[in-house]
This record gives C-alpha cells, structure tokens and sequence, in this order.
C-alpha cells in the first residue's frame, strides 16, 4: 500500500514517446544495456528519463497510432524488466501468511515477530507483505499489476505461499487464504480492482495494517526471555481474537471461507484469464499425514517446499529442529505417493556440523531413494542476532564456513546434482546488515558456476540447462530418459534435450509399487502418476505461438503420449495427473477425466485432439 511514484501523464509526453518507441521496434536485436542507452539519448534537452513501465503504458496505448504498427507482444519483451523472472515458462508470484505461532524452536531461526516464524521484515518478500498487511488478496493483486506494468505475462500464474509452516495454521484460515487468492486472480483477468475497499476495511479493523501494526518488541538472541510464539500471541492477541470470531460477521477480510467456496473459485479460474498453473505451501515434515496430504491437494496445491535442513540426527537435535530423519522419510513418501512434486530445503553450516559432514550430507541426499527432490533450496545457516544460535556464536561453539570453505563446498555439492533435480535458489535473499557474521555474498550461485568453469566441468541441475531465451527448434531436440528408484517405486524423468544437453521440457512419471493410501484410492489404484509436465523458455500467452520457443510447440502433449505409453507397458491400467487448477482444461484435452483429487485416463488406445497451451503445473 506504500504510494508509488507518480506515474507521468501519456498524452502529455505522447510525441517523446512515440519517438522512443519507434527506435525500439527499428531494432529488434535490443539489448537491455543498448535500451538504456536508447532512453538516455531521448532524454537529452530536458526531456524526461523514461521508466520502461511507462515505455509500456505507453506501447500498449499508442500501438497501431501515429505511423507505430499495430501491437506486437515481441515488442513489449524488449521493454521487458527483469525477464529472467519469467524465463521458465510461467510467472512466480510469492504471497506471505501472517505472523502466527511455530510448533518448531530450531536455532538459527529468526525471531521478528512482525514476521511469520523464520522470515525477516526487510527481505523484499515480506515487505511486500506487510505493506499489504499480509493480506491475500492485496499481495495479490499488488504483484499481478506490477508484473502487468512492467511487461511480464500473467495467464499463467504459480502462486508459491511462504510463511512459518502451513499446516500449523487454523484449517480455515488456510481455506479463506487461497479462496481469495484465486479472488484476485479472477477479478485482475476481468479488469476489476477491490484493493481499496480491501485496504480501508484492514485499515479500521486489522492490527497487520501497517497504520496500526507497530510492535516494538525485539528478540535477542543471546537472551531469550520470551519466546517467538509467547509474544507473538500477545502482540496480536486482538487479531487473533478477531480471527476466531470472523464466522459471526463476513467481510472481505475476515479469515473464513468454506470448501464449497474455494471449490467455486476452482472452477472459475479452470478457464479464467489469469490461470493458477501451479500452487506451493512450505510445511514441516513432522505436520504431514495423510489426513493433512489430502487437505493440501483439496486446495489445489501440486508442490510442497518442505523443510529437511539436515539428514543427520545429531545435527537436527543440536538445533533443536524438533524431528528426526525418519519424519522426513515419511513425509517425503507419502507427498511423493500422492503425486506432489517435492521441493526441498536443505541447510549447510548448522550448529554441530562441519564442511566434511554437510558433503556426506548431500550425498545421502540424492544416494538414498527414501529423498532424491525434484527441486532443492540450498540454504547456508546465517547467523542472525534474534536467533538463538548467537549464543553458541558467543560462547565459541559454532562459527560460519570461511569464504572458500563455503566456496569448496557448494561447489562440490553443484556437481554431485542429478539432473532431474532443480537448484532454484542458493542463498536466502537476507540483507546483509541482517547477518551478524558469515557469508554476506547474495549471489554465491555465480561464484559457483565460475568455479566450475574454471575447472572445466559444468552443472548438470536442471536450471543450469534451461533453454530461457535459446532459440529452440522443437525439430531438434532428443527424447531423453532416466530412471531412478524411489521410496514409492520407480520414477521416471523424460525430458526433451539439445545436442548441449540444454532443457527444453520435461515430465516427471512415477511408477508406485505401493499401494495408495485409502484416502486417495479412488483416484490413485493401479495407476501411474504424472507429477510434473514443464516447458521451459520465456512464458509465452494462452493461444500465442511464436517461432523459435519450446512453449506451446507441443513438447508437452508429446511427453504426455510417451508417459502414456510407458505406464501401459509397465502394467498400470490408468494414468494420473496432479493437475493445477489452471491445467484441468489442458488435461481434459488429452484424455483425462475429473477424478476426485486427480485427472485420470484410463490407458487404452487415445488419439489427441487440439492443444491449448502447456500446462507448466
């Protein structure tokens, strides 16, 4: 809700930006640096220094006017800011839940209480949070309009919600906070906007407005007093005594929504203009069973980010993380039975382990088929002063890896990455006054990849072989498949390579030689299931094909036909799919049927019809 800056008026620049568009459709080999240049050369003699959101305000209202040609998406990705945000096929968007008690006391967890559980108020993400007094709704809608603003497509949306863990949460807290997640989905694709009456309500009746929310409470960590969770309940006793009550009186912002309700926004996004292709929660592996498995599939979730930190006992209970290894095994068996795709959080540099462990660590990662992730999270422990390692930092006993210890090690740990896995991120993005002592290098991924080099190897993880913005030629490319074995059975990873073995797409086919779990039979009996289908390269619009991009060429109905014709051969009767909420109309194309939690096709001879667009669940 914080006031952006003042926009300039179109029509009163129109002619100094139609000369600037015109120079930027004369070349289209752009590059960002030479765009930048471009703008500065018009600016000259007092002109204003254009943003490149205003560059495309203005594009998409003067397109087809005053000798410009009509409108050319090509264009607007030329004006693109950041693009590599949406170079894998489909657009981010990252929501925050509110400040609410953790069952878990790890150590190195941060304790802001103006923050769910391990969060910091001045990571970019939760500042968009809080300006949107955690709203779902607001974090929403403020990020749609952003992406919109400044070129990025927002058909297909992979909402990813973030904060303390999930399935901690009130059940219908987590019901209302989707539901109107979807809302803001549904009314930006129709051009409606309630962020004011959403924001004055929170204005007059929520403490997380940022109007009204001030706690001046700080933790530290070399004194612990009070705990997180203590003076979180009573900072925001009011709020939650609210929270409990809201089922007298609905509002847009009081925190209840019924199954029936989500199920409607459901259907309504299947077909919408702005499509959910893909929903993630971050949970524990000690808060799963297989009651709360089917709860986060009945939301639409397909990925989980879940917490391992360490595979070592002795370390998990060194920092107080509350479960052992076996609670990760479980958890990671019955998410992987029940199709989700598994994305991992994994912490080097805790209390109590060393360089030599963390190494054996990852190994037992990917050597052991009770964890192999889809996707992994490489998170060095950060010594942050509310947190309760300071005191092991003072008194000597845990100290942060050097420089080149750190260096060595995600070096090692990059080359030992199969690739079926995707390292998404390495570092968290914590500010660097944030960090009392240890690595304060945010883009150490950079540093690894040039030490590969150096040593001429390269990286075999998926995102350091996405095409992006590669010309593809879906001609080209090789089928290429890799087997491993799983706690469930055997996987399967198909994915569609160059001669560089570059990713254009892929599909990720789980063969369970376990039965499902009662509650999921009706879908899952004697069926193979698709966790994943992922086209990479720069998204591309629902119904748009462009010449040279893997998306919508039809790599994923030709990945799908392929899973098909494997799980037949290997004895399954049906094949499953954990489709989004946003793919299901995809799916229904290729011979699936709506099951309960899942799509189905029974494995008999198909022949497909017309294809959409990729999926990218």
């Amino acid at each position: 809700m914080r006031a952006h800056k003042s926009a300039p008026d179109l029509a009163a620049h129109r002619d100094a930006l139609i000369a600037v568009l015109r120079d930027v459709i004369a070349r289209p080999d752009l590059t960002p640096n030479a765009l930048d240049k471009l703008v500065r050369a018009h600016a000259r003699g007092g002109r204003s220094l254009y943003r490149r959101e205003t560059l495309i305000r203005a594009y998409r209202a003067f397109a087809g006017e005053d000798g410009l040609p009509p409108y050319d998406p090509a264009v607007i990705e030329r004006l693109r800011m950041k693009p590599v945000r949406t170079s894998s096929g489909v657009t981010p968007l990252t929501v925050l839940t509110k400040p609410f008690p953790c069952p878990g006391e790890c150590i190195f967890c941060p304790n802001d209480v103006r923050m769910p559980k391990s969060y910091l108020s001045d990571e970019p993400g939760a500042q968009r949070a809080e300006q949107n007094a955690f709203d779902p709704y607001l974090q929403t809608m403020t990020r749609l309009k952003a992406y919109y603003h400044t070129g990025h497509p927002t058909d297909k949306i992979e909402v990813i919600v973030l904060g303390g863990t999930w399935s901690f949460y009130p059940q219908t807290y987590q019901i209302w906070f989707v539901k109107r997640i979807f809302d803001a989905l549904h009314d930006f694709g129709a051009g409606v906007d309630q962020s004011a009456e959403v924001e004055a309500r929170l204005r007059a009746a929520s403490q997380l407005h940022p109007d009204n929310n001030t706690p001046n409470v700080r933790l530290s960590g070399d004194a612990l007093a009070q705990t997180y969770n203590q003076v979180v309940q009573r900072i925001y006793a009011d709020e939650m005594r609210r929270s409990r009550e809201a089922a007298r009186a609905r509002t847009p912002i009081d925190e209840v929504a019924t199954w029936d309700e989500l199920e409607a926004a459901h259907r309504q996004n299947e077909d919408a203009p702005c499509r959910c292709v893909g929903l993630v929660i971050e949970t524990r592996p000690d808060h799963l069973d297989d009651a709360e498995v089917e709860r986060i599939r009945r939301l639409g979730c397909t990925k989980v980010q879940i917490g391992f930190q360490s595979l070592n006992d002795a370390v998990l209970l060194a920092n107080k993380r509350g479960h052992t290894v076996a609670a990760t095994r479980r958890a990671v068996q019955m998410l992987r039975r029940a199709g989700f795709k598994i994305h991992a959080h994994w912490m080097p540099n805790l209390y109590g382990a060393t360089p030599q462990s963390d190494l054996a660590d990852y190994d037992r990662l990917f050597g052991d088929p009770d964890f192999r992730p889809d996707e992994l999270k490489i998170y060095p422990c950060s010594l942050i002063e509310s947190a309760e390692l300071m005191r092991h930092y003072r008194a000597g006993a845990w100290r942060p890896y050097t420089h080149e210890e750190l260096l060595d090690l995600l070096t090692a740990c990059f080359l030992r990455t199969p690739e079926y896995c995707r390292l998404t991120r390495v570092i968290r993005d914590i500010p660097s006054t944030d960090i009392v002592d240890g690595n304060k290098t945010t883009n150490f991924r950079q540093l690894v990849e040039a030490e590969i080099a150096r040593r001429g190897e390269r990286g075999r993880d998926i995102r350091a072989r996405e095409v992006r913005f590669a010309p593809t030629d879906p001609d080209g490319l090789m089928l290429d498949e890799i087997a491993y074995e799983t706690s469930i059975g055997r996987e399967i990873f198909l994915q569609f390579i160059d001669s560089e073995r570059r990713i254009a797409g892929f599909l990720r086919l789980a063969l369970p030689a376990c039965p499902p779990p009662d509650n999921l039979a009706d879908d899952l009996t004697d069926a193979a299931i698709i966790r994943e289908v992922h086209v990479y390269g720069q998204a591309v619009e629902i119904g748009e094909r462009e010449r040279g991009r893997a998306q919508h060429s039809g790599l994923g109905a030709r990945l799908i036909e392929r899973a098909a014709a494997i799980a037949r051969a290997a004895g399954y009767a049906r094949l499953a799919v954990i489709s989004a909420v946003g793919t299901r109309g995809y799916y229904r194309k290729r011979g699936f049927e709506d099951g309960r939690l899942f799509q189905v096709r029974e494995l008999r001879e198909y022949h497909a019809g017309g294809v959409e667009f990729e999926p990218n669940h």
